[in-house]
């Protein structure tokens, strides 16, 4: 998964993309605390930002849901 997701590019994607993101950084924080709990994990503060990507992720899942921001397509002016 990308690192420094920000919320701006996030509202960017459709929704097919976000839920493939969302499973993704899941997938990795599972991962993340897998290697913790075995003491394999290199990097503690990688469990930070996959936990904060995953916030930002459902933040602009839900302000769709509430109609707070829409998607924007790009549309070409031919």
């Amino acid at each position: 998964m990308a690192k420094s997701l920000t919320a701006g590019d996030l509202r960017l994607e459709d929704e097919d993309t976000l839920v493939q993101k969302l499973k993704e950084a899941k997938e990795e924080l599972f991962n993340l605390r897998f290697q913790a709990a075995t003491g394999q994990l290199e990097s503690h503060g990688r469990l930070r930002a996959v936990r904060r990507e995953i916030a930002r992720i459902y933040t602009v899942m839900r302000e769709r849901e509430l109609g707070i921001v829409t998607v924007e397509k790009e549309t070409s002016d031919g």
